[in-house]
């Protein structure tokens, strides 16, 4: 667990907010027709525009700038050339390297209309990632983030909350201690500390928990073949309120400014 100083927390909020920008541009292209290949070309040149390197190209061997997961992927989707359709849901996944401090955060959209059922699973994920920042502060433990977040999603809704895949720790590394499952008990897991940088990231799948890995290594996908959903915020643990370092509110302007794009 690596506690940051002042000065290394506004350095990670620049770092953060470099991809909120990022998924803002996202917001602003998203409709049918594009292909997620076309996507990731798009936010690589965007990041090393402006001054930074995608976090995920080479990480251990992953081959793209970001991870494009559309419907039943719950996380690292490789883009491809499939064009996306009308009614598909994606989680666009981006961390930014920006003078020497890592950015990374998710944000699920919808493009055109998936059905009520999915717009509330968009709904509710959404709503345990803000549940789960109001327990990041000092003296709280980890269990008490995934507490919020597994009693929300799972117990409230009967959702999947997915083991097998945490948040975590972000700093110079791209994964630092302590890891920060979305499922736990309240007390339980290592104490957190004033100045600790958290990717909170609950990802929900609307039908059972299980997931499977595909054949290239990477593309995690629901077992039963029904849709997940993948938020993500940058937060600092503070004394009393968790310090939010990344930012949604132009996303979700640019989100509602697309008319090829349904809002939760």
């Amino acid at each position: 667990m690596i506690i940051k100083s002042s000065s290394e927390i506004e350095c990670m909020r620049q770092s953060a907010l470099l991809v909120s920008r990022t998924l803002t541009e996202v917001a602003g292209v998203l409709r049918p027709g594009i292909t997620t290949l076309w996507l990731d070309q798009m936010i690589g040149t965007f990041i090393r525009d402006n001054g930074a390197i995608p976090s995920f190209l080479n990480y251990h061997g992953y081959p793209y700038n970001s991870c494009l997961s559309v419907n039943d992927v719950v996380v690292h989707g490789f883009p491809t050339k499939q064009e996306l359709k009308e009614g598909d849901i994606i989680s666009v996944d981006v961390g930014v390297y920006y003078q020497g401090w890592h950015g990374d955060h998710a944000y699920c959209f919808a493009i055109g209309d998936p059905g009520a059922e999915v717009m509330q699973l968009i709904k509710v994920t959404k709503e345990s990632l803000y549940l789960g920042i109001e327990k990041a502060v000092a003296g709280n433990r980890v269990g008490d983030i995934s507490f919020a977040i597994q009693s929300h999603t799972e117990k409230k809704y009967g959702y999947g909350v997915v083991r097998e895949l945490v948040g975590h720790g972000l700093g110079r590394d791209l994964h630092e201690d302590p890891q920060v499952p979305n499922y736990g008990k309240r007390g339980t897991g290592p104490k957190l500390k004033e100045g600790l940088v958290l990717a909170i990231e609950p990802m929900i799948n609307l039908g059972k928990k299980e997931v499977y890995t595909a054949s290239d290594g990477w593309t995690v996908r629901t077992k039963d073949g029904k849709p997940s959903v993948h938020f993500e915020h940058d937060v600092c643990v503070q004394k009393d309120r968790a310090d939010v370092l990344s930012d949604y509110r132009a996303i979700e302007a640019a989100e509602k400014a697309n008319t090829n794009l349904f809002t939760a």
